[in-house]
Parts: structure tokens; sequence; C-alpha cells
């Protein structure tokens, strides 16, 4: 969840941003060149601009990001025990997965968590909560690494940013033609853009972004079970199995926490923008040898 939340929150506000930028710059005024008529083909191209290039920039500074607002401290040089085990086991399971060393960092929060984040699969980072190591053995933890692990060597983050350029693209166009709407049918703007434009845009692409993180949520439970499936095979079935029913007995039956929401958001109209399956469905799954689906 911390993975995929820091991108989509940094991924809105940076299309915003380039909206904002793209209206004070006066760029939009090529759709209004023939008057009140929407130029369909120039606001596709610009909405390619603004989706892909909200994502792309997303992407490149996903581990800064991550590092700043989680306060990751990298372990550099190792200061004890755990945190040489820590080093030596993400060293371990990224030669197996065939991709580059990871920076590996812990970062302070109760909750029990992880995330990986990186442009690229030989620049990542992998994090672990000093609650996640608090809450489970070397077992567990091993398992809970290998998940973040394979997140990077599936290329999950790459994946999911070409996605959301996809869907940023959809978002930008529709929420100005939105706009436009809004601006000639209630402001009465007959020609070029009026106030009615930009607000009415800027609030549809709000409004529009958050329904469309309903299909990167989608994608994202699918990448899950894959996950689940590759920190099996870096660890064992049974280890990786174990770490999800420790997150289970953990937290249940009380509600999950903003936190924990990467462990489950239960059923109805919520689940549709959960990032994670159910924990229960994830446990069947690799029983089941279905984690992969």
């Amino acid at each position: 969840m911390l993975r995929i939340g820091l991108f989509l929150a940094t991924n809105l506000a940076i299309m915003l941003l380039i909206s904002i930028v793209f209206q004070l710059l006066g760029l939009e005024s090529t759709l209004a060149a023939n008057g009140v008529d929407l130029n369909l083909q120039a606001l596709l191209v610009m909405s390619a601009v603004i989706g892909f290039g909200g994502s792309i920039i997303s992407l490149m500074i996903s581990k800064f990001m991550a590092k700043r607002s989680m306060g990751v401290q990298i372990i550099e040089k190792p200061s004890n025990e755990l945190e040489s085990w820590l080093v030596n086991t993400v060293q371990r399971q990224a030669q197996q997965a065939g991709i580059g060393m990871p920076e590996v960092g812990i970062f302070d929060s109760p909750a029990p968590n992880a995330f990986a984040t990186g442009a690229n699969k030989n620049n990542a980072l992998v994090a672990v909560s000093t609650g996640l190591l608090q809450a489970m053995n070397r077992d567990e933890v091993e398992a809970v690494l290998g998940h973040e692990v394979s997140h990077i060597s599936n290329g999950d983050m790459v994946t999911m940013t070409l996605i959301q350029g996809v869907v940023n693209t959809f978002v930008v166009f529709f929420s100005r033609i939105v706009g436009h709407a809004i601006d000639r049918i209630v402001f009465k703007t007959e020609r070029g853009y009026g106030p009615g434009y930009y607000i009415g845009s800027i609030v549809a692409q709000i409004i529009f972004s958050l329904l469309a993180n309903i299909i990167v949520a989608w994608f994202s439970r699918r990448r899950e079970f894959r996950a689940d499936e590759g920190g099996a095979s870096l660890s064992s079935n049974q280890k990786m199995a174990n770490a999800l029913r420790r997150l289970q007995q953990a937290h249940e039956p009380q509600p999950l926490p903003n936190e924990l929401a990467a462990f489950g958001i239960s059923g109805g109209f919520a689940s549709l923008f959960s990032t994670h399956p159910p924990l229960e469905d994830r446990i069947a799954a690799l029983e089941s040898g279905r984690a992969s689906r």
C-alpha cells in the first residue's frame, strides 16, 4: 500500500501541477483555435503529454519521495546483526531474482509493513518497518522481503506507470471536455475559455482521477498474487503463508488502520479501491498453488 499510495498521490499532484502550468502558459489555447469548437485531436495529444508526463515523473522520483515521506534510514554499513541479516537476505534474493542489489532501509512505524519502489530493477529500494521486525520472526521477514524483491523483478512499478499513463490520458481528456461543456453551456462563453472551463476541468480531473484509481487498484491486486508466488520461491511457500497469517492474527478482528490498508479493505464499494486482495484469498492462493493467477 505504501509503494502504490505514494505513487498515486505523487502522480495526482504532478498531473494537477502540469495542468495548471499549461493553463498559466496559455498552451491550452490551441484548443480554442476554431472558436467555440473543441479541437479533440489537439486535446488528445495534450492529454497524453500530461498523463504520461505525470506518471513517468512519479516513477522517476518514487524512491526519493518514499525515503523522504517515510523517513527511511538506509543501511549503508550495518550497525548490528539484524541489519547485516537484512542486507544479506535481500542481496541473496536479488541475485536469485536476477536484479541489481536494491538499497535496504528501515523506517519507524509500529505497523508491520514493507514496500519496494524504484525507477528500474537495478536501482530500487526495499524498506521494512520497525513494527514488522518486532512482529515477525526471521522466516516470516524473509518471505516479506522476497515478496518485495519479486515486485521489483516483476517490473511492477514500470508496468503500473504505463497503465497509469493511459488512465491519466483519458482522465485529462474527459475532464477537459467537461470543462468545455460547463464553460459553453453554463457560463455562456462564446470564444476562448472562461473561468468555467478552468474550474470545471480541474474539479472533473480530481473526481475522474479518484475513479480511475479503481483500474489501477484492480491491476495491483492481480500483481500481489504473483508477488506472493515470488516471495514463496525466494523463501518457501510455508514461510510466505505464515507471514500472511501473522498479519491476519495481529490485526483481526479489529478493523485495519490506514497504515495497514495494504493488507485488505473489507467488502463493499471500498474494496474496489483496495490495492491488495484480502489476506484469506492470498493464503488460499498460496496453499492451492494459484498465487500467480
